[in-house]
């Protein structure tokens, strides 16, 4: 159905379009009509046309001032102008307001049809955009929250890679670099430092959760986690790696403010703890300081820099290249791992030889645990036996960072080797399980779940190892078994078919043609 509007001074142009116009479109149309410049805009407020056929001359307000009033109520309405006046100007000014057609009077018929059904195909366009703009709003609204929660998951709980954090931030278009976390805890009432009834408003929080995600994204910037217990885990984008004063006061106020419109609104009680900022990959332990914000007091909410939770340092401690050390070490990067350790000696040498020993003592032997946990090495409380007099009768700083290199790059070199050793492991029993089953209906997932790991570990590590993904590996063995088959026996294509683990006939042909560059049948007779 559109809706068009006339809008003309002379009652036999009225009557002569809506006779024209119903007899051409029947039910496909719904009429009104004005006579003045006036009227017209009024009509046009609450009739709300599709298309509005108007003349330039009307009494009052003129046809092209109507049209720029009606356009700031109606942005989407097409108009087609009609005038007795062959005037470039006034098609101009037409074309201006948005036009599509300029007829002058008198009125041809055809011109006139050919005018509306373009402005009609206008009009559908425009209204299947917006139905599918709405469509997609509508999948996103689904989308986004599961893909914020997990993005929030892996960050937690460390499932993740360098990349798998770049693709969260480009699917979320997030362009932060740093962010912090808040923590919202949900009960009957405050007692103390801790909620009663969590159980039970966990329930509640879960039937308000669309509402208070709505509203936590009114108050920040953030990606919100899906219901965990009582709590609800929030990732907030921030544009410095910490927080200065004004910062801390304003996160603390909105969040006070928000627990109460919470309150007011679900009538759960909350409390909400606020970790510190840091980069993004390292949002786990901004979470745990926004827990323990709320642990150590019974303030509603609560900031980890207002609080006694972690260590505080020396204004010129180097704390960032201490955690890229170990960041470094226990990724297995031996050689990223050397530059940290030669860059954090570089900030040590001016510190006393006692305080370096120390330093240098207790880096290493929190590598060596490190490399101890991630397996492959038995522990015995003799293996440091003679690092004590060693590191004690070192006397200069270059021969103290040249114990401490050997030190570190063993422990990186040993979890990189145990990294590789695991994943070299896992990828040739799933080549085995592959290969003794690729005639069957294989995926990734049933693979996986044979060799006890995620498909998509699985997947990198696959790749990272054979320099193939998994698809291409399973479709490489199928094809040269079907080139075998083929060659070898007198088995029908269907039988081969079903004999290297393809269901359709027609998909197994198109995939050996994309492989071999013949189809079987042509392979056989090539034979």
């Amino acid at each position: 159905m559109y809706k068009i509007m006339l809008a003309d001074d002379e009652g036999i142009v009225i009557d002569s379009l809506k006779f024209i116009l119903e007899k051409e479109f029947g039910s496909d149309i719904e009429i009104d009509f004005a006579k003045t410049g006036r009227n017209v805009i009024e009509l046009a407020e609450h009739f709300r046309p599709d298309i509005a056929i108007m003349d330039i001359q009307m009494p009052g307000i003129n046809g092209i001032d109507a049209m720029r009033e009606i356009r700031k109520t109606n942005e989407n309405v097409v108009f087609i102008v009609m005038s007795a006046f062959d005037k470039f100007d006034y098609a101009q000014e037409a074309i201006k307001v948005g036009a599509i057609e300029y007829i002058t009077k008198p009125m041809d018929r055809d011109k006139m049809i050919m005018a509306v059904n373009s402005a009609m195909k206008i009009v559908s366009d425009m209204k299947n955009r917006r139905f599918n703009d709405l469509l997609i709003k509508e999948k996103l609204e689904t989308v986004v929250p599961i893909l914020e929660n997990g993005f929030i998951y892996n960050i937690l709980f460390h499932e993740h890679f360098e990349e798998d954090i770049e693709n969260y931030k480009s699917m979320l278009d997030i362009h932060s670099e740093y962010a912090y976390m808040l923590v919202l805890v949900s009960g009957d009432s405050k007692e103390g430092n801790h909620m009663t009834n969590a159980v039970g408003s966990s329930v509640r929080l879960q039937q308000h959760y669309k509402e208070i995600r709505e509203f936590l994204k009114q108050y920040f910037s953030c990606a919100v986690g899906n219901v965990m217990g009582n709590k609800i885990a929030v990732l907030v984008f921030f544009d410095k790696p910490a927080f200065d004063y004004n910062d801390r006061v304003d996160a603390i106020a909105k969040a006070r403010e928000l627990a109460h419109k919470l309150h007011e609104r679900t009538d759960i009680s909350f409390r909400i703890g606020i970790g510190r900022a840091n980069e993004m990959e390292k949002m786990a332990e901004s979470y745990r300081e926004a827990v323990d914000s709320l642990v150590i007091t019974t303030n509603t909410v609560a900031h980890a820099d207002d609080l006694p939770i972690g260590c505080d340092y020396d204004t010129d401690y180097p704390i960032a290249l201490e955690k890229q050390l170990f960041d470094e070490i226990g990724k297995g990067r031996v050689e990223a791992a050397v530059r940290a350790s030669t860059d954090y000696f570089e900030w040590l040498k001016s510190a006393d030889i006692m305080d370096a020993r120390l330093k240098a003592l207790e880096f290493v032997l929190r590598a060596e645990s490190m490399a101890y946990e991630s397996g492959g090495m038995t522990y015995n409380v003799t293996n440091r036996h003679g690092y004590l007099p060693t590191v004690m009768n070192i006397d200069n700083m270059h021969d103290l960072y040249e114990w401490f290199d050997e030190k570190i790059t063993y422990c990186a070199t040993h979890i990189m080797n145990k990294n590789s050793e695991t994943s070299n492991e896992v990828v040739e029993t799933a080549k085995s399980y592959i290969e003794a089953n690729f005639n069957k209906n294989l995926s990734l997932e049933d693979v996986s779940r044979q060799v006890n790991i995620s498909s998509y570990y699985l997947s990198r590590i696959f790749k990272e190892t054979t320099g193939e993904n998994f698809i291409d590996y399973l479709t490489n063995l199928r094809i040269e078994r079907a080139k075998e088959l083929i060659s070898k026996t007198q088995y029908s294509m269907k039988e081969i078919c079903n004999m290297c683990g393809y269901a359709d006939p027609n998909y197994f042909s198109k995939s050996f043609k994309k492989n071999v560059g013949v189809t079987p049948t042509e392979y056989r007779e090539g034979k």
